[in-house]
């Protein structure tokens, strides 16, 4: 059977497996079966427990394993583990180097290799965990096939049976017919499975960097602005100038870290809508006008405010509407014209309350206008690249209108003005709630 690459391991050839005998009609039907179902599974473990539970009916399987090829084809990493047993104790997340391993022949060849006594293969090769592990499970058999794309192998598929001898040629070939379309299936669902971990992480990473950044810089910031005001003692003009532009290096930073922590609290799911009955004016807007207008007065922006009096209480979660507010007011302060004007709106409209910011400025054509509320995209016009920006804060305003079941937009006259709105709905039930 094969050739022999140890006392216990045995190697199959194309040869052998072709010149096979032929698939019984049940066999094929459910080969074709598999085949038309595994690249149609929305994630990985869905494919693979429905592959579990057909190959079962043609070939012995009592459990199933997928190990992925990793680190530069040296490692294999079990990633999928089902059983119809317990308990197990070869477990997801197994990692086991490929060189020197019994598995080495298999990667080499690219041609699936069957164990016939389990027991004995344990006892023949004594450093080999994995197989031990499969001996207290009660496995007996086990049959490898390399899952290649392109010649490439990239995972391996392994059925395993507590039935001694329970593989041979025919049920090799079984399992080589759909090889081909399970690897690209499988390697499309890993890959898509590994970047999102992997955004996940980044994500991650990106909150805790912000956030370990942001109490230091808030803390300079406000040391900073205790000594340019003389707190501490008279500072000629010289280094007070010095230390204003540290100090607006550093607001630069904290807004930017805040700005990464938003989109990152976003994108790992931890911002959660608490929405409150708010006094919209106390609670929103005095609050938001009070920490953007030195900005304007830095730029000489006249603000004009026109907010309407009796406005009623709005079910929205200030916190966030704050944020919203704020990069609003920010960058009319940012992209407006130096000595320019700006107006807030705040009215009630169809029930629906309504903000905008406007301000005079570059604004943006209309074909750029596709660019807005999304993550990392920034008008490309010569006059707004020139001015500092990241594309988040209208991405993490557009999340945050999107939580409370409103909507934002953005119109402009290209040269001359832009104009940012957002409405928040009357009710709470039109909120999604996370």
């Amino acid at each position: 059977m094969g050739e022999s690459s140890s006392n216990t391991i045995f190697l199959f050839n194309r040869e052998e497996i072709l010149n096979n005998e032929i698939l019984s009609p049940k066999e094929e039907t459910i080969l074709e079966f598999i085949n038309a179902r595994v690249s149609k599974a929305k994630t990985l473990n869905d494919m693979l427990d429905f592959l579990f539970d057909e190959i079962g009916k043609i070939i012995p399987c009592d459990r199933l394993d997928i190990a992925f090829v990793e680190e530069g084809q040296k490692r294999m990493v079990l990633h999928y583990v089902k059983a119809d047993y317990s308990p197990i104790y070869l477990l997801q997340g197994y990692a086991t180097d490929i060189a020197g391993g019994s598995i080495q022949r298999v990667f080499q060849s690219g041609m699936p290799s069957v164990i016939c006594d389990m027991e004995a293969h344990a006892k023949a090769n004594p450093l080999s965990e994995s197989a031990y592990l499969l001996v207290r499970e009660g496995i007996r058999s086990s049959m490898v096939t390399p899952l290649s794309v392109d010649t490439k192998p990239v995972a391996m598929l392994m059925c395993r049976a507590k039935k001694i001898s329970a593989y041979g040629p025919h049920e090799v070939r079984l399992q080589m017919t759909f090889a081909e379309q399970l690897a690209q299936a499988v390697e499309k669902a890993y890959r898509l499975d590994e970047l999102a971990k992997a955004v996940n992480s980044y994500m991650e990473m990106l909150s805790f960097v912000s956030h370990e950044l942001k109490s230091p810089l808030a803390s300079l910031i406000t040391l900073g602005k205790t000594l340019s005001s003389g707190y501490f003692g008279h500072l000629d003009e010289r280094p007070r100038q010095i230390l204003e532009r540290m100090i607006k290096k550093a607001e630069y930073l904290h807004n930017l870290t805040e700005e990464y922590l938003n989109l990152a609290n976003f994108e790992t799911g931890e911002i959660r809508l608490n929405p409150k009955n708010a006094d919209f004016v106390q609670e929103v807007i005095l609050p938001s006008l009070s920490l953007i207008y030195e900005q304007f007065e830095e730029q000489n922006i006249s603000l004009e405010t026109d907010i309407a009096e009796n406005l009623p209480h709005v079910l929205c979660d200030p916190g966030l509407i704050k944020i919203v507010l704020n990069n609003l007011l920010s960058n009319a302060a940012k992209y407006g014209n130096k000595g320019g004007k700006a107006k807030l709106s705040v009215k009630l409209q169809n029930d629906r309350i309504r903000v905008s910011v406007w301000n005079d400025g570059p604004g943006f054509p209309e074909s750029e206008k596709i660019r807005l509320f999304k993550r990392f995209s920034k008008v490309q016009t010569p006059e707004l690249l020139k001015r500092k920006g990241h594309g988040i804060g209208l991405y993490v305003s557009w999340n945050i209108i999107q939580l409370h079941g409103g909507r934002i937009w953005a119109s402009s006259t290209h040269g001359e003005w832009a104009e940012f709105s957002f409405e928040l709905p009357p009710r709470m039930d039109q909120c999604i709630l996370h």
